[in-house]
């Protein structure tokens, strides 16, 4: 079954989106053949304090867990941040998401170690978001920095050993990153496809082959991004069967376990 690691619920700042409820994303999952997605709350990347924005994530896809699971968002620079973190885990939460830039902290400094050795105690990955826009699109006050591949490549070296998923990240993103870890600390980072080329530059295909089908696993970004990209992709590449059953949610099964 397709898992979508990549979809948020809940108002952006800085433009219009059409329909950014959980019925909304679930007539979008329906329509494409998404059985499951992992869910963000869009606002809270830029709330001061995301906890209260957790709250009401959990209560949007309550009606919905059977397809919705909520992915918090836990703030490490906060005072109790750990309780953040332990009620994303008791609320059954599949991961965490840190957003370093929106936060005002370095992307692998002393908070965001602490938050990859406090979520690997509890062997709960952390999703880190590359980007929410591309630079040319954004409103002129989201200033936040893209998250750098040389704090992804840090934060995968921690000895703790925690798990990333990294979301909107293009091909060169993804290489400089690969290329500079261990074979263990690679197996620990999982690589959502949504901002990576399709046909005709056939960038996922060469990450594939090089870096191995099994480092990938399927994400949209919407509402922010059209879903019907990523599963375009896919249908273009025509990966065998098996292949695309990895992609679509038996690597991610297997890099959780």
């Amino acid at each position: 079954m397709t898992v979508d690691v990549s979809t948020f619920v809940g108002p952006y700042p800085f433009r219009h989106l059409p329909d950014s409820s959980p019925g909304g994303l679930l007539r979008q999952m329906d329509r494409l053949g998404i059985h499951h997605a992992w869910v963000g709350h869009l606002p809270s990347a830029f709330y001061r304090d995301p906890a209260p924005g957790t709250d009401e994530l959990l209560r949007l896809v309550a009606p919905h867990r059977d397809r919705l699971l909520p992915v918090p968002a836990v703030h490490p620079g906060l005072p109790r941040w750990e309780d953040d973190l332990r009620a994303a885990a008791e609320a059954g939460a599949p991961a965490v998401r840190a957003y370093p830039g929106q936060q005002a902290l370095a992307p692998a400094g002393p908070e965001m170690v602490a938050l990859m050795e406090a979520a690997a105690g509890r062997r709960l990955p952390v999703l880190l978001t590359v980007k929410l826009e591309d630079l040319r699109q954004r409103h002129p006050l989201d200033a936040a920095p893209d998250l750098p591949p040389s704090a992804v490549r840090a934060l995968a070296r921690l000895e703790a050993g925690p798990r990333l998923l990294v979301t909107h990240a293009d091909r060169g993103f993804v290489e400089e990153v690969h290329f500079g870890l261990t074979p263990d600390e690679a197996r620990r980072v999982l690589w959502e496809i949504s901002w990576i080329w399709g046909p005709p530059e056939d960038h996922l295909a060469l990450l594939l082959e090089t870096i191995g089908a099994e480092r990938f696993t399927f994400g949209t970004g919407m509402p922010l991004r059209l879903p019907d990209g990523a599963v375009a992709k896919l249908d273009l590449l025509a990966p065998a069967a098996a292949d695309r059953a990895r992609l679509t949610g038996a690597n991610l099964q297997r890099w959780r376990e």
